[in-house]
This record gives C-alpha cells, structure tokens and sequence, in this order.
C-alpha cells in the first residue's frame, strides 16, 4: 500500500490512464494456453479480509486473532476463506497509514522480512509466523500476507548473505528501481547472480510457515520496469513447494500487459487503491470493462479491496451510500473480481453483513461464465453473464449518472432479452431482495436511482414452469 496523509484519496499523483481499447481475445486465449501447464489456483475469484482499510500499518497479533475469529464465524460460511495480513508486519514502529523514513524492519541473517515480535509475540525466537499461521488455519481460514517488491535497504546496508549462495545483498540491489511512495526496499536487479536465489529463499521460508496467499505490491507500476521480478516471484512460489496464490498490487496494471500478468499471477490491480469516493467507485466500470479478455479461471483483474463498514483505523463508517454500496457488490459480482473485505470486522454492522453474505449475488461472483458488458444509452452501465450449468442469464443494471441528468432522477435501464441470447417470455427474479418478480417479454427493465444497481436472474419461461 502506498502512502498519503489522508487514505481516502489515491495516492498516487499520475496513473496510466484508461489503456486504449480492448487487448485482443486471441492474446488472451495464448495466455490461457500457455499457463495451462501450471498447478490450478484460484479456480474462483478469491474471498477473504485484508487488514489494509482498517488497520493500515498497525495490526498486531491479539487483533488479527479477534478478527480472524469473528472471520470463521461470520464470514467463512458464505466462502470467505483467505485472511491477510498487510503491509509492514515487520515494522516494529509502524503506527498509522505514513511511513517511516529510516524504517529499521526486523530481518532474519539471511536479509529476509520477519514479524515484529512486540506486535506478534509468538513469532520470537525465529518462529516467523508460523505459530499465528497455525491457529488461523485451525479457524478453517487460510493464511495471507503482505510483501513488498524488492529486497530490504537495511539488508543492503548491513550487507547480509543470501541463503544457499556466495552473493551477498549489495550484490543484487537495484537502487535505481526502488518504490518511490515506500522507503523500506530496494529493488532486485534480476540480471545479476543470486537475484533469483533471493526470491527463492523468501518463498522457501514463507512456505515454510503454511502461507497460501501473497500479495506484493509496488509490482503493477510502471510495469515494465516491475516485470522481470513478477517473473521471479512467479518462479519462487512455483519451487517453494506450497501452493500460494499471487496477487500483485497496486495498479493501474497496463491493459496491453494482460497477456504477461494473465500468466504469472491469479490476481492483479486494475487501479489504483480504491477508497469509499463515488469517482473511484464509477471509475471501475471502464476498467472491469476493458479487462474482459484476460478474465478467466486462475487469472482474476481485481478492482481493489471493498472499502465497507468501520474503516481507517475506526476514524468512521464507509462514506458510500447504501445505494453505492449495492453498486460496488453488483460490479464486483458480475465482472467476477475477487472479493476481499477491508472493513474492520469487529465493528461489522447488519447492513454491511447482510450485503456481504447475499448467497445469490455471491453466486454470480463464484459461479458464472461469459461476463461480459452491454453497449446501452450514455450515462447507463449492464453487464450480463450466464449461470453456471444452466440457460439462466444474469443481468446487471447500473445508473451511474452523468451530466445530461443534473437533477439526478432516476432512470429506467432496461436490455432486450434478444441481447441475451433468450427468446420468448422469461421469470425474472431479484436477487438482492430474493423475490420473484414475476413474467417479461422483450426485455428486463428496472427504474434506478442515481448510483443505484439491481441484479437479476433471468430463466426462460419453458424451464422456469417445468
């Protein structure tokens, strides 16, 4: 995660910009093809928690077990299964959503990150995170973690050895490709030997203590210059001898990367951090829209983290309404990005929970094929995408707004059931409400509120009275 005075902003003050253009299915389908032989990961969009929106920089180990518990309890029932642990775990100082400038993060002899002790007690005496890793994994939960691009400043400064090789720290850092929003890495120089060796003895040791999801960030951007270390990651984790999923943060990652990030990791920023801000929120639809080629199974575009419920170190509740909260849930379902909560969990209100945990909407996340976007009237967003193992269609309608409607009425948004492959009458049923609505002929149609959303499940009549 990057750094910023207020998290509520992006933190980054020029971004790529909306690629130009859809990437080409066929590239896509080479990726596919070419990533076929590896081990099958992230089959569904991930579920989980990332301390990031709530905690920042601070979790420590009593309140990743609180949460973890309330987690298994409240959350894992409906598949939500990966818990993360964010960025600077190893900071002993780290205290809010800044920075240190000379951070001193604790390190193994071999230069490798390891946790803080007086904020994870039973990682003393080298026991890394494995003991906490344990007890989340007892929960039923699986373990993730936050890691930084790069090799530690401070292993370079004290010059550490690498583990298993002659080379030492200085040896591989490259300080002309660092992070330049995070102070504590230097970037690895993977033209020179014991570069990949590096990254191997990292995953070796995160194995070791039972990780199963990684999301390094200071990866998507600039990307070309990031790109020959998203290989050397990918290659460690596929030695390391533990399955581990791969998420590579932050973005914008670069359309006409897609075919390279499709094949080297499960999930990837498509935009920078998203925070509870309607522009960033609308800003979503484009590039979940563009990204279409590279979605299949294994290979997940990731609209960022859902910045719902008690946020920014308890400071306040989301500022989306609970129609722009219903929104984001629909986008994310329809168009199959991960799902990873980022709201503090101890605060989880019946709402946010009940958004959280719709069976129905989670369904079209977990369990749908073609996704895909409609051309409707500006200002108007529908996605559809077919239910697994049957002719039922999902349909997403979104009002989103624009600047030939400045009173901000509502809007019908409506989509012929001919663009949806159906003919004859159809049964539509409302999944966010549960109800069935009853017949429709023609078309699905629904009257919408400035930033309001509905989602459908449309059967064919003939199936449907069978």
């Amino acid at each position: 995660m990057e750094n910023d005075a207020s998290p509520a902003v992006s933190r980054r003050s020029v971004l790529l910009g909306a690629a130009a253009g859809a990437a080409s299915a066929a590239a896509a389908r080479a990726g596919a093809a070419a990533a076929s032989s590896e081990p099958a990961l992230a089959l569904r969009p991930p579920m989980g928690w990332n301390s990031w929106n709530s905690f920042a920089t601070t979790i420590n180990e009593a309140q990743a077990l609180e949460t973890a518990h309330i987690m298994a309890a409240r959350l894992l029932p409906f598949g939500y299964d990966i818990f993360t642990i964010d960025i600077q775990w190893y900071e002993p100082s780290a205290s809010s959503y800044d920075y240190s400038a000379t951070p001193v993060p604790t390190l193994d002899r071999h230069g490798r990150l390891l946790p803080a002790p007086n904020r994870f007690p039973s990682s003393a005496r080298g026991a890394g995170f494995a003991p906490l890793t344990d007890k989340i994994h007892a929960l039923g939960l699986k373990f993730g973690l936050h890691l930084m691009r790069g090799i530690p400043r401070l292993a370079v400064e004290r010059n550490l050895p690498i583990e298993g090789t002659p080379y030492r720290a200085a040896d591989i850092a490259d300080r002309d490709n660092p992070c330049h929003w995070n102070p504590d890495m230097w970037g690895v120089d993977m033209t020179k030997p014991g570069a990949q060796a590096y990254y191997d003895s990292v995953f070796r040791l995160y194995a070791s203590w039972g990780l199963d999801f990684i999301k390094i960030d200071d990866m998507s951007y600039p990307y070309d210059t990031r790109a020959a270390e998203i290989e050397a990651v990918h290659a460690a984790i596929a030695r390391c001898g533990r399955p581990i999923i791969l998420s590579l943060s932050p973005g914008e990652t670069p359309l006409l990367q897609g075919d390279h990030v499709s094949r080297h990791a499960q999930m990837w920023r498509i935009a920078d951090d998203l925070w509870d801000e309607w522009p960033m929120l609308e800003a979503q639809f484009a590039r979940l829209e563009n990204w279409t080629p590279y979605r299949r199974p294994g290979a997940w575009p990731d609209a960022d983290m859902l910045p719902l419920g008690r946020l920014a170190l308890g400071e306040r509740d989301t500022r989306f309404t609970p129609d722009e909260q219903r929104t984001l849930m629909t986008l994310w379902a329809i168009a199959r990005s991960p799902l990873i909560m980022g709201g503090d969990l101890r605060h989880l209100d019946a709402p946010t929970l009940a958004l959280l945990t719709n069976r129905e909407v989670l369904a079209v996340n977990q369990a749908s094929t073609d996704n895909r976007p409609h051309d409707v009237q500006w200002g108007l967003r529908i996605w559809s995408a077919r239910a697994l193992g049957s002719e039922d269609r999902y349909v997403a309608l979104f009002h989103p707004g624009d600047k030939l409607n400045p009173k901000r009425e509502p809007r019908e948004v409506a989509i012929g059931l001919d663009q949806l492959g159906l003919t004859g009458a159809v049964r539509v049923r409302d999944l966010w409400s549960g109800r069935d609505l009853g017949r429709a002929e023609g078309r699905v149609a629904a009257t919408l509120p400035v930033h309001g959303a509905a989602l459908f499940r449309v059967s064919p009549e003939a199936r449907a009275t069978t």
